[in-house]
C-alpha cells in the first residue's frame, strides 16, 4: 500500500512511470463521447458534476444504511436451476423488444420517461426469469436518461431493480456492477467504493478495467486524489492500460481538491504520455473553470481548444453550462448559449438540459435556455399557434415551481410570441397533475388577466375528489368557484359533486356552505335529478312544493324516465305526470306542459328495449290507464311514435291502452277514441259509411261490402268496441274476411273473451276456414298469456290439420310469444306450447326455440329448475340453450353441488373439453380469474376456435375490455391458439371504442409475445392509430395479391409438372398461380386452372377456393362460383363459404332479382352466428324495394336487431326501400307516411332521402313525384324542415331537370339558404370531369349564393380535371373583377394548366404540393366550423 501511495504522490510531478500507454494515442471506444447519457447527468471521467467533497477518507465512507446495503445488492450465491432453452429464448425476444423500445425514446428524444422505464421493468418482473441483458438494459436507464426525475429518485429506482431481478434469479457479473457504477456517478450518490469493491469480491465477480476507471472517478469527483492513486496502484499491478478517461477523471479530482494547477498539468501530462487531450479532457477542464466562476479562464481555454484543432460540440457546451448554473454563477451563462451552434439535434439535447436544471431547482436557468431556442417562422393563418415551451410549462407544474415564477415564465413566453395560451396550459398541466391548489391560484390568475376560465375545468380535480370521496376537496373547488364567479352546471353537481355526499341534505348544506345559490338552475336541476333516480315519492314532494321554483322538464326528463323505469310505483308516476301536464313551472318558451309531457310518454317507451317493454308491460297498462282517468291526453303525432315502437317490441296489446289518450281534439267529434289518420275525418268517413249501410238496408241491397269496409276501417284505426257494435247489428251479412279483421284486432288489444267468440262464431260459419300464420299465432299469444292454455293447444292442433305453413318469420313469432311468457314466469305454460309444437312438427327444435323455458327460469331465480331444463331439452332435441348463462349463475351463487351437476353432465353428453371452454367462459364472466387460468391449463386441452369466437363476439358486443383481454393472456399457452386471431379480437373492441392507447399496449404485447401478425391484423391496428393522428410504427402492408406479385419465388412457366417437383411443390406453385390471376382480375382462367387442377387430383387450403369464390362472385360469374364450391366441398367436406363470401352470393342474388334466395341465406347465414356484410344487407334491401317486398324489408330488419351486434347499417336504409316498396305497389299514402314521420319524430335528425327522389325520378313515376313534392313543401312551408325539399331540388338539378328546380327553389326559397348542402353538391360534381354545368347551372339559380369563394373555388377544380385553360382564365380574370382572392389551391391548379400550355404564369405560382394547399383548405374549414359551434 506503501508503494501504492508513493506512486500516486509522484504522479502529480512524474506520471510517464507510472502510466501505461497502449499503441494508439487515446484508450477506449473512439465513439464512446458520441453517447455518453443525456445532459444533466455526468459523464464518467469526462464531464464530472459538482458533488460535495465528502468529509473523512476513503475508508470511513460507506452507502446509507451501510450494513444493510452490502446485504440487499450482493449477488446470491445459490445459483438457480438453469432455464430452459424456450425461456432463454423469450428472453431474448424480450430483450429485443425492450432494447428497441428504449432505444427509440432515446433516438427520438435523448431521454426515457420513468413510466416506460416502469412498465418495462414490470414486464419483465411479471414473466420471471429475467436475463442478464434484461437487467443490464434496466440498470443503465436508471441514470442520466431520467432527466426528469430526481437523483435521489434515481438511485433508489436503480436499488429497487437490483434487488427485485436479484430475487427473481437475474445472473448478475462484473457489466452489471459496472453499470451500478455509472448510475452512481451520474446520480452523483455517495458511497464507498472500498465497500464496493469488497462486495464483488464477495460475489465471486472480479473487477475489470471499467471498474477500476469508474471507481477512479467517483474518488475524483470527491476530490479524493489519494484514493483515486489507490485505485491506480491496483491498475498498475495489473496491468491495465490507463486510458483518457482516466485522464479526465483526475483532472477533475485535482480540481475538487482546490488544486486547479495540477488539473490544468493534466493536459501537459497526457501529452508527454503520448494522449492527445480530447474534447472530452477541454469539457472536463471548463467544468472545472465553471465550477470556480473563472470566466477568463473559460474563455482561455475554449480558444486553446480551437487553436488545438478540438471543435466542442454543443452538447459540450451544455455540459459546462449545467456546472455552471449548479455551481450558482448563473451571470456566466449568456456567454456560453452565445455560442451555441445549434447542431442538428440541439432541440432534443437542450430540452434535456432545461429538464435537468428544472429537477435540479433552477427554473431561471432554464428559461434562458429556453429562449435560445430556434423558432419557426410560419404564417399564421397556415399553422398551429406557437406553443414553444409546453415540456417547460408542465415540468415546472410537475416539480412544483412556486406560482409567482409560473406566472412569470407565462407572461415572458406570451410577450416573446413564443407561446399563444401558456397560463391555459399551465393549467391544464396542473389539473393533468391532480395539483389542486396550483390549479385554483392558476385559475384566479388567469381570471385576473381576463382570460375565460370555464367551469369544466374543475372537471379532472373533482373526478379523482369522487374517485376518493373527497368532500374537503369538493368544498375547496366550490370555494374556488365562488371566488371565481362560476356557478357550477347541472351536469356538474349531477356527475361531479352530488355522488360524493350521502344525502342531499348534506350536498345542500355544502353548496351553502360555498356560498352557492340553492336556488340556480344548475343546483336545482341537479337536485331533481338525483332525487328522480332515488325515489319518485320525494321527488313528488319535492316539486309539488308550491314553492319550489320554475325549471323545465328538459333539465331532468332523462333521469325522471329512468326513474319511472325502475320503479314499481305506478301511482307516484301518475301523480308526477299530472303535476308536469298541468303546472307551467315545468315548462319554458312556447312549448305546453300537455307537449312536453307527451315528448316524456314517448321518449319513455324510446328507451326501453324489448325484453323491458315485455317485462313491464302490466305495469305500464297501470300507467297509461291511469293516465286516461287524469283526462292526461297526447298528440296523434306522438301516439303514432308510440304505436310504431309498441310494434316493433312486439307488444301491440299496450297500443288500445295509448290510443285512449290521444287528445280528443284530435279526433271525429262522433267518437273521442278514432284518431286522425293521413288528414282525413275518420268520423265523416265512419259516419258516410254508416249512412250508405243504413240506406242499403233499408233499400234491401246486398250490404256486405260496405260492411267490410266500415269494419275495416274501424278495426284501423284500433275503435274495437264499436266494429263489434257494427258486427252485432249486422252479424247476418258479415264475411269470412271481417271476422278475421275483428279477431286480430282482438288479439291486438288483448280482448281474450271477444277473440274466443268471434273463432267460435267463424267456425260454425265455415270449418274448413284456414286462417293465415299471423292471425292463428295471434290468437295463441292471447290465450296462452291469459292462462287458457289448453284452448291455445287446441288452436296448435288445428293448426296442423289445417296444413297451415309456418316460415322464419313466423318461427321469430313464436319465440317472442313463449318470450313473453317467460319474462312472467309461466315456465308450466311455456312447456306445453314448445311440446305441443314440435310434437305436431310446426316449427322445428332449435337452441333459439327452447331458450325461452330455460330463460323462464332464469328470470326466477330458479337455477336447479333450469340445470334440470337443460338436461331435458338436451335429452329430446340435443340442445343445450342457455347453458352458459347456468353455470355463469351457479358459479356467482356459489353452488358447488349444482355446478358439479352441471359440469357432469355437459362432459358425458357433449365431451370434457366442452364441459372445460364453459367452465372457463363462466370464470371469465365472473371475475374469477385466477379459477380460469387453472382450467385453460388442463394438461392436453386444444384451442377451440369456434368457441373462443363466441365469447370473444360476446365481449366485444357487450364492450367487455377486462374480461376479452383476461381471455387472451390466460390462452398464451393453449395448445394450436392462433395468437393473431386473440389479439385481433382486441384490437376490434379497440377499433369500436376508439382507445388507441389500448391498441398500442395490444401491438406491445403482441411483440413481447413473438406474435408474427396478419396484414389484416396490421391494418386494422394501423388505422386505429392513424384515426387518432398516432405514429404508425410500422409499415403497412399491402393487400394479399400485391405481396404475392412481389414475392421473389420464380413462376414456372407452364402448368405442367415438372420430373424434379412433387405434388405438394406443384400445389403450392398453383395456388401462387390462382391468387394472382384472381388479382388481376382473370377469374375465368383461374376457374379453369383450378379445374385441371380437380382434374390432376391435386387439393388446396379452403382459402384458396374461397378467395376465388369471391373473385367469380364480384364479377357476376354465380354459377361457376357455386362449381368451385362443389369442387372444394368434393375435396373438403367440411367446407363452407366465408362470411365475405357468403355476403357475396347474398349480392349476386340480389342483382338477379333472386330475392327470395337472398333472403333464405341470409336467414341460414344469421342462424349460424355468422354477420353479414354492410353492403349484402343493403343490396337485399334494395332489391327488396325495388320488388315491392315490404315485410321482406321489415323482416331483414328485425333479423339484424335480433342479431345482438352492431352492423352500422343505417336505419333510413329500411326507411328508404320501405317507401320505395310502398311506391312500387301503387300505394302512395304509405310512402308518404313512412317517409314524413321520419322528419316530425321528436328525435328525428333530419335523414336524406335523396336516393328515394332519385329512384323515382329515374323511373319517372309522376304520380309518386308529385306526391313526395306536396311532402317536401309541407315539410319545409309547415314545419320549417328543408332537408326533402333540397334533396329533391339537387336531384331535379343533377338530371338537367332545371325548370322543374327552379319552379320548387321558387316554392321553397329557404332552399337557396341550406349552404352545408349546397356546397356539399357541388364538391361531389368537383371530384368527376365533366360536371362543371351542373355547378355553372346551380350558381345561375342561386345567383346571391353567400360562399362565392368556395363556388369559384370548385369551379376552379372543374376546369383543372376538364383541362380547359380558356375558361379557367376567364374566371380568374372574373374573381379578380369581383375583388375575391384566388386560394393557393386554385393559383396551384390554374399555374399547372398556365404551363402545359407553355403559357407565362402572372402571378407567383405556389410553391408546395396539391396536397399541402388541400390539406390547409380542410384545417382552415375544420377551424371555422369549430369557431362556428363555440
Amino acid at each position: 500500500m506503501a508503494a501504492l501511495l508513493r506512486s500516486a504522490r509522484l504522479l502529480k510531478f512524474s506520471p510517464s512511470g507510472l502510466l501505461q500507454i497502449t499503441g494508439t494515442k487515446r484508450n477506449g471506444p473512439p465513439l464512446s463521447r458520441l453517447y455518453s447519457g443525456t445532459l444533466g447527468g455526468t459523464r464518467t471521467g469526462v464531464c464530472p458534476r459538482n458533488i460535495n467533497p465528502a468529509a473523512g477518507n476513503a475508508s470511513s465512507r460507506v452507502w446509507p444504511n451501510a450494513a444493510g446495503c452490502v446485504r440487499k445488492y450482493s449477488v446470491v450465491t445459490e445459483q438457480k436451476d438453469e432455464t430452459s432453452v424456450a425461456v432463454q429464448s423469450k428472453q431474448a425476444q424480450e430483450f429485443d423488444w425492450a432494447l428497441a423500445k428504449l432505444d427509440s425514446s432515446v433516438r427520438r428524444t435523448g431521454r426515457i420517461t420513468k413510466s416506460l422505464l416502469l412498465r418495462i421493468f414490470h414486464d419483465i418482473c411479471r414473466k420471471g426469469y429475467p436475463s442478464g441483458n434484461q437487467a443490464l438494459l434496466l440498470l443503465r436507464s436508471c441514470g442520466s436518461l431520467l432527466p426528469e426525475v430526481p437523483l435521489a429518485e434515481r438511485t433508489e429506482l436503480a436499488h429497487r431493480v437490483w434487488e427485485k431481478l436479484n430475487e427473481l434469479g437475474a445472473q448478475y457479473d462484473v457489466s452489471h456492477y459496472n453499470a451500478l457504477l455509472k448510475v452512481y456517478i451520474q446520480n452523483e450518490f455517495k458511497f464507498s467504493p472500498t465497500d464496493f469493491l469488497g462486495k464483488m469480491e464477495a460475489a465471486n465477480v472480479q473487477p475489470n478495467r471499467v471498474t477500476y476507471q469508474r471507481l477512479i472517478a467517483s474518488y475524483c469527483l470527491n476530490g479524493d486524489i489519494e484514493g483515486a492513486s489507490t485505485i491506480l496502484g491496483f491498475m498498475k499491478t495489473k496491468d491495465l492500460p490507463i486510458t483518457e478517461a482516466v485522464f479526465n477523471s483526475l483532472l477533475t479530482g485535482h480540481a475538487r481538491s482546490g488544486d486547479i494547477e495540477s488539473a490544468k498539468n493534466i493536459l501537459a501530462v497526457m501529452k508527454g504520455a503520448g494522449i492527445e487531450p480530447g474534447p472530452d479532457t477541454y469539457t472536463a477542464l471548463l467544468n472545472a473553470y465553471a465550477e470556480k466562476g473563472d470566466l477568463d479562464s473559460l474563455k482561455a481555454t475554449l480558444v486553446t481548444a480551437a487553436s488545438d484543432d478540438c471543435s466542442l460540440m454543443d452538447r459540450d457546451l451544455m455540459q459546462v453550462i449545467y456546472t455552471l448554473a449548479k455551481a450558482g454563477h448563473q451571470q456566466h451563462i449568456p456567454e456560453l448559449t452565445e455560442r451555441l451552434r445549434q447542431e442538428r439535434g440541439f432541440v432534443p439535447d437542450a430540452m434535456n438540459l432545461c429538464l435537468s436544471l428544472i429537477t435540479q431547482g433552477m427554473e431561471d436557468s432554464a428559461f434562458h435556455i429556453l429562449k435560445t431556442f430556434p423558432v419557426l417562422q410560419s404564417d399564421s393563418l397556415t399553422t398551429d399557434s406557437p406553443n414553444l415551451g409546453n415540456f417547460f410549462l408542465r415540468h415546472c407544474v410537475n416539480m412544483d415551481t412556486s406560482l409567482e415564477k409560473l406566472g412569470i415564465y407565462c407572461k415572458a413566453l406570451q410577450e416573446l410570441n413564443l407561446h399563444a395560451a401558456p397560463l391555459s396550459f399551465t393549467l391544464s398541466c396542473a389539473l393533468e397533475a391532480n395539483k389542486s391548489g396550483m390549479s385554483f391560484a392558476l385559475m384566479k390568475m388567469m381570471k385576473e388577466q381576463d382570460l375565460p376560465v370555464r367551469i369544466h375545468y374543475f372537471w379532472p380535480l373533482l373526478t379523482h375528489y369522487m374517485k376518493d370521496m373527497d368532500t374537503s376537496g369538493v368544498a375547496a373547488a366550490l370555494k374556488c368557484m365562488q371566488e371565481l364567479e362560476l356557478s357550477p352546471d347541472s351536469e356538474t353537481l349531477t356527475n361531479y359533486i352530488l355522488a360524493i355526499y350521502p344525502s342531499m341534505e348534506a350536498a345542500r348544506q355544502a353548496l351553502q356552505d360555498a356560498g352557492m345559490s340553492l336556488q340556480s338552475e344548475g343546483v336545482l336541476s341537479s337536485e331533481v335529478r338525483s332525487v328522480a333516480l332515488k325515489s319518485l315519492a320525494e321527488l313528488y314532494i319535492l316539486l309539488s312544493d308550491p314553492s319550489f321554483p320554475p325549471l323545465d322538464l328538459s333539465f331532468f326528463r332523462g333521469s325522471l324516465i329512468l326513474g319511472f323505469r325502475r320503479s314499481d310505483d305506478v301511482e307516484t308516476m301518475v301523480k308526477i305526470t299530472e303535476l308536469l301536464y298541468n303546472d307551467e313551472r315545468f315548462t319554458k318558451g312556447t312549448n305546453m306542459p300537455a307537449e312536453k309531457v307527451s315528448y316524456l310518454l314517448y321518449n319513455l317507451i324510446d328507451s326501453m328495449s324489448d325484453d323491458d317493454v315485455q317485462a313491464q308491460e302490466e305495469k305500464l297498462r297501470k300507467y297509461f290507464n291511469q293516465l286516461k282517468a287524469k283526462n292526461i291526453t297526447i298528440s296523434q303525432n306522438i301516439f303514432r311514435g308510440i304505436r310504431n315502437l309498441l310494434d316493433s317490441y312486439h307488444v301491440p296489446e299496450l297500443i288500445k291502452d295509448v290510443i285512449v289518450l290521444v287528445d280528443p281534439k284530435e279526433q271525429g267529434q262522433n267518437n273521442p277514441v278514432i284518431p286522425v289518420k293521413r288528414h282525413v275525418g275518420i268520423a265523416a268517413k265512419v259516419f258516410a259509411l254508416e249512412k250508405k249501410l243504413a240506406d242499403l238496408k233499408a233499400e234491401n241491397q246486398p250490404i256486405s261490402a260496405v260492411l267490410r269496409q266500415l269494419i275495416h276501417t274501424l278495426c284501423a284505426e284500433e275503435n274495437l268496441q264499436r266494429a263489434l257494435e257494427v258486427k252485432q247489428q249486422h252479424e247476418e251479412a258479415m264475411t269470412i274476411g271481417s271476422y278475421a279483421v275483428l279477431l286480430n284486432l282482438c288479439c291486438r288489444q288483448d280482448n281474450v273473451d271477444e277473440a274466443v267468440n268471434l273463432k267460435r262464431e267463424m267456425s260454425r260459419k265455415d270449418s274448413s276456414l284456414v286462417l293465415d300464420t299471423g292471425k292463428y299465432l295471434g290468437l295463441v299469444k292471447t290465450l296462452s298469456k291469459h292462462g287458457r292454455l289448453e284452448e291455445a293447444v287446441d288452436i296448435l292442433k288445428e293448426m296442423k290439420e289445417k296444413e297451415v305453413l309456418i316460415d322464419d318469420t313466423q318461427v321469430t313469432v313464436i319465440f317472442h310469444i313463449l318470450s313473453s311468457l317467460a319474462a312472467k314466469g309461466n315456465t308450466a305454460t311455456i312447456q306445453r306450447l314448445q311440446e305441443t309444437i314440435f310434437t305436431l312438427g310446426l316449427a322445428k327444435p332449435t337452441t333459439n326455440l327452447c331458450s325461452p323455458l330455460i330463460s323462464a327460469y332464469l328470470d326466477s331465480k330458479d337455477l336447479s329448475g333450469a340445470l334440470d331444463a337443460v338436461m331435458a331439452c338436451h335429452d329430446r332435441y340435443k340442445f343445450l340453450p342457455r347453458i352458459h348463462d347456468i353455470i355463469v349463475g351457479l358459479v356467482e351463487e356459489g353452488n358447488t353441488e349444482l355446478l358439479q351437476k352441471a359440469m357432469d353432465f355437459v362432459s358425458q353428453k357433449r365431451g370434457e373439453m366442452t364441459m372445460l371452454y364453459d367452465l372457463f367462459f363462466a370464470f371469465l364472466q365472473t371475475g374469477r380469474y385466477r379459477e380460469a387460468r387453472k382450467i385453460i391449463e388442463t394438461p392436453g386441452l386444444r384451442a377451440r376456435p369456434g368457441r373462443l369466437y363466441w365469447y370473444a363476439e360476446k365481449c366485444i358486443s357487450a364492450n367487455k375490455m377486462e374480461s376479452l383481454e383476461q381471455m387472451v393472456d390466460l390462452t398464451t399457452k393453449l395448445f394450436e391458439c392462433d395468437r393473431d386471431e386473440m389479439y385481433s379480437y382486441i384490437l376490434r373492441l379497440c377499433k369500436e371504442t376508439n382507445d388507441w392507447k389500448k391498441a398500442e399496449v395490444v401491438w406491445t404485447k403482441m411483440q413481447e409475445e413473438n406474435v408474427v401478425p396478419r396484414d389484416r391484423t396490421l391494418r386494422m391496428l394501423a388505422d386505429i392509430l392513424k384515426n387518432n393522428g398516432q405514429e404508425v410504427p410500422f409499415d403497412i402492408p399491402e393487400t394479399w395479391y400485391e405481396q404475392i406479385d412481389t414475392t421473389p419465388k420464380e413462376k414456372p412457366a407452364t402448368n405442367t409438372v415438372t420430373q424434379q417437383q412433387t405434388p405438394t411443390q406443384v400445389g403450392a406453385e398453383r395456388q401462387v398461380h390462382l391468387l394472382t390471376l384472381c388479382k388481376k382480375g382473370k377469374v375465368k382462367e383461374a376457374f379453369e386452372l383450378l379445374k385441371d387442377s380437380k382434374e390432376r387430383g391435386l387439393v388446396f387450403s379452403p382459402s384458396i377456393y374461397d378467395q376465388l369464390i369471391r373473385s367469380l362472385l364480384a364479377e357476376g360469374f354465380m354459377e361457376d362460383a357455386m362449381a368451385v364450391k362443389d369442387i372444394a366441398t368434393s375435396h373438403l367436406p367440411t367446407f363452407q363459404l366465408s362470411d365475405t363470401a357468403t355476403s357475396l352470393l347474398i349480392v349476386t342474388l340480389s342483382k338477379r332479382g333472386l330475392t327470395q334466395d337472398a333472403l333464405e341465406k341470409l336467414r341460414s347465414m344469421l342462424s349460424e352466428d355468422r354477420v353479414p356484410t354492410q353492403l349484402s344487407l343493403t343490396r337485399l334491401v334494395q332489391a327488396l324495394g325495388n320488388s315491392g317486398n315490404v315485410a321482406g324489408i321489415k323482416e331483414v330488419e328485425t333479423l339484424l336487431k335480433n342479431l345482438g351486434m352492431n352492423i352500422n347499417m343505417s336505419s333510413i336504409v329500411f326507411v328508404n326501400n320501405i317507401a320505395l316498396a310502398h311506391i312500387k305497389n301503387g300505394d302512395m299514402d304509405s310512402a308518404v307516411e313512412v317517409l314524413e314521420e321520419q322528419y316530425t319524430r321528436p328525435d328525428s335528425v333530419k335523414p336524406s332521402i335523396a336516393f328515394v327522389f332519385r329512384k323515382v325520378l329515374e323511373e319517372n313515376n309522376e304520380k309518386a313525384i308529385d306526391k313526395l313534392s306536396v311532402m317536401a313543401e309541407r315539410l319545409a312551408n309547415h314545419f320549417a324542415c328543408y332537408r326533402p325539399a333540397t334533396d329533391l331540388f339537387l336531384q331535379l338539378l343533377d338530371i338537367d331537370k332545371v325548370e322543374d328546380a327552379k319552379f320548387m327553389l321558387a316554392r321553397c326559397n329557404a332552399v337557396a339558404e341550406q349552404k352545408e348542402m349546397l356546397v356539399s353538391y357541388m364538391s361531389r360534381k368537383a371530384q368527376t370531369p365533366g360536371q362543371v354545368g351542373k355547378i355553372k347551372t346551380l350558381r345561375s339559380l342561386i345567383p346571391n349564393f353567400t360562399e362565392k369563394e368556395l363556388l369559384y373555388s370548385y369551379l376552379m377544380k372543374c376546369h383543372f380535371l376538364d383541362k380547359d385553360l380558356p375558361s379557367a382564365k376567364a374566371l380568374y380574370e372574373q374573381m379578380q373583377k369581383e375583388g375575391i382572392a384566388a386560394d393557393e389551391l386554385s393559383l396551384k391548379r390554374l399555374a399547372t394548366l398556365l404551363r402545359s400550355e407553355g403559357e407565362t404564369v402572372p402571378f407567383t405560382e405556389p410553391p408546395e404540393s396539391f396536397k399541402f394547399y388541400a390539406d390547409k383548405l380542410k384545417e382552415r374549414a375544420e377551424k371555422s366550423q369549430m369557431m362556428a359551434k363555440e
